[in-house]
This record gives C-alpha cells, structure tokens and sequence, in this order.
C-alpha cells in the first residue's frame, strides 16, 4: 500500500469522498463552461444580460446538483434506474398534453422560473436503465432475442416520443446512446448489421415518402436535408443558416478577429448565435486557434470518462460511465459537423457553451453520476 493510500484510509469517510472526487473532470467542466460564458456575454453586445448571467447562475446551481449526486453510492442511482425511466416517459407524455410551443415544435413544459426539456433528461435515464439491466443481466443471456428485444424496446418508446414533438437531432442522439450502451454490453454484432440494413430501408422510406400521405419527416426536415446534400444556391433562404454560418468561420482565420469583434455576431447576420451557432462566433472571434482549444477540452473530458470506466470493476458504473460520455461526445460531434456542413442542420446545442437550461443541468447531473460512479468504484 502506497503512502498516499494509507494517508486517504486515515481520513474520515465523508472527507474521503471529496478526496475521491475526479478533481481534473470538475476543472475541465468549468473551463468549458466558462468559454460559454465568455461567448454569450460576445453575443450580446458586451453584456451579461440576456443570456451569460442566467447560465452562469444554471451552472453553479449544476454544479451543486454535480456533488450531490456525486456523494451518493452508485448502488443507490443503480436501483432509482428504472424510476428515473418511468419519470422522463411520463414528462415526455406531459409534453405531449401540456407543452408549450417554440419554433414550430413543442418540446418544453413551462415552470415558471425555466422551460424544462424533458427529451434531454432521457439522454441520461436511457443510458443509466440500460446499464442497469446490462448489469442485472447473466452474462450468457446477453445475445439471447427476448433479451436484445427488451432493451431495444426501451430505447425506442422514448425515441418515439421525441420523434414526435418533432425533435430529429434529440431522438437520434437518444436512439444513439442507447445502441452504444446495448452494444458494450457485448451483444453479437448480427443484431447489428440487421439494425443497419433496417436504418438503409429507413432512410429510403424518408424519402420516398416526402409529398406524400405518409410522409415520415416535417417539411423543414427536408428542406436541412436537401440544403445539406445538394447546392441549392439560396443563400438568402434555405442555405441562409449555414451561409453566414460559414462565414463567420472562415473569416476568423488563425487566431480570430479579436473578442467582440466578429462582424457576423455584432451585426446579426448570423442567427441563433447564442444556441446552434455559437461555435461559429467562437472562431470567428478566436479562430482555428479558438476553435480546436474547445475541441481539445471536449476530448479530455471524454477521455477521463473513458479512463474511468476502464478502471471500475462494476459492471453498471462502467457501462454507465462509457454511455454518458459517449453522449457527451454526440453533443459537441454532432453540433460541430452540423455548422459546418458536415451534417443537417438537426438543432442541437453545443454542451455547456451554448445557451439553454435543460441541456446544461442534465449534463451536470450526468457528470454528477460519473463522479459518484468513479468515487465509490471497488479500491
């Protein structure tokens, strides 16, 4: 036993923990938060109204949500998996009769004092439930038809439901993580190559469909399709978005045009700066040099996920921990690839720099759990 090991014993149990904590995890957090704040006070004209103080206040009350759920034993969350399932279901079903509409889309059920989006609560609950039937699971029954077909069905409810609101960008990235966790968990790779032969037919029925009775997508879903694979030369309409989006990276150059001095942000050519297309402001402001800081921050956030779940012998916590940070990865992967047209445009937020209060708060609880997961693993 090492001395530094003897010296942890000695302390009491609950100081023992906060020694536990993944203490780089927490700074890396922070500083990716605090490149959101630094974005969305540039955003807003060298304010912190309207948006880099109400998230500024999110994340410390994230944070507090963080260690909470950080302290508590990983057997407790383990057993609230399927609880915390039924809970995000029966949001998802109270958006349906009560939600509030935005953009076209009713995604939200208002609070009061935020709008809460229960499709990204459900990013974590999937993941969290499957890594707890993985767990309960026997090894030999892992590849078995009922048993794929159970979890399979699980992730689906949820992603229809999302698919209905209507949320693409959401359901996929729900329908995604859950697929990794099912896969880690080292179901035969067959059931997956029919899961992409299914996903070819899929993708051939979305289009065969458009102008019909049976349409499968939103007419504006379409319309993202359509701009992302042909050139549709329409820059003051369909490819409006993505247009100035382009711009303002590629005028950033290297190391930007300085803070609060992209000409796209301060001018309002480019929409939804402080959300989808804050990435964009980033470099233009910063540059590549800006741009692949973030990058290189996102990375190691997901690579002490992954080291962490390496290291746990508990079957629930490492599957647990390699599907949020997998999901963590499908946030930041799937924004970035999105503004610059390397994806649809699919809406959904950069993590914990783009403004918004669900997406913020269930990341933080997500880290709450991988931290709880990492602090009470077997020593």
């Amino acid at each position: 036993m090492s001395f530094l090991e003897q010296n942890i014993k000695s302390v009491p149990s609950g100081w023992r923990k906060v020694l536990h904590v993944n203490w780089a995890l927490v700074v890396l957090i922070c500083a990716v938060a605090s490149v959101g704040f630094l974005m969305l006070y540039s955003v807003a004209g060298g304010s912190f109204t309207p948006w880099a103080e109400p998230q500024i206040k999110r994340f410390i009350l994230g944070l507090c949500a963080m260690f909470f759920v950080a302290f508590v034993p990983i057997w407790f969350w383990r057993n609230m998996a399927v609880v915390g399932y039924l809970a995000g279901l029966g949001l998802l079903i109270a958006v349906e009769l009560f939600g509030s509409k935005a953009g076209g889309a009713v995604r939200w059920i208002d609070l009061g004092f935020m709008r809460l989006q229960p499709s990204e609560l459900m990013k974590i609950a999937v993941v969290v439930l499957l890594a707890a039937y993985y767990d309960w699971l026997p090894l030999k029954r892992t590849s078995r038809l009922l048993w794929v077909a159970i979890p399979i069905l699980l992730v689906l409810i949820p992603v229809a439901l999302v698919f209905k609101q209507p949320d693409l960008g959401t359901a996929l990235l729900i329908a995604i993580g859950g697929g990794l966790v099912i896969f880690l968990a080292g179901v035969s790779l067959w059931y997956f190559g029919g899961v992409v032969a299914l996903a070819v037919v899929l993708v051939i029925g979305v289009f065969e469909s458009r102008d019909t009775s049976w349409q499968l997508l939103s007419n504006y879903h379409y319309d993202r399709i359509e701009t992302f694979l042909e050139d549709t030369d329409d820059p003051l309409g369909k490819d409006y978005h993505i247009t100035q989006a382009k711009i303002a990276m590629g005028s950033g150059g290297w190391t930007g045009k300085g803070f609060m001095q992209g000409t796209q942000s301060r001018l309002n050519f480019l929409p939804e700066k402080h959300t989808d297309f804050i990435f964009n402001i980033l470099a233009e402001e910063f540059g590549f040099v800006g741009g692949i800081s973030l990058l290189l921050l996102y990375m190691l956030i997901v690579v002490f996920c992954i080291f962490s779940a390496l290291q746990n012998k508990d079957r629930f916590s490492s599957l647990m921990t390699l599907g949020i940070g997998f999901t963590f990865f499908l946030y930041f992967a799937v924004n970035m690839s999105m503004v610059m047209e390397l994806a649809p445009v699919v809406g959904v937020p950069l993590p914990m720099v783009s403004f918004g209060g669900s997406a913020m708060l269930v990341l933080m609880l997500g880290f709450g759990l991988v931290q709880s997961a990492h602090i009470h693993r077997p020593r």
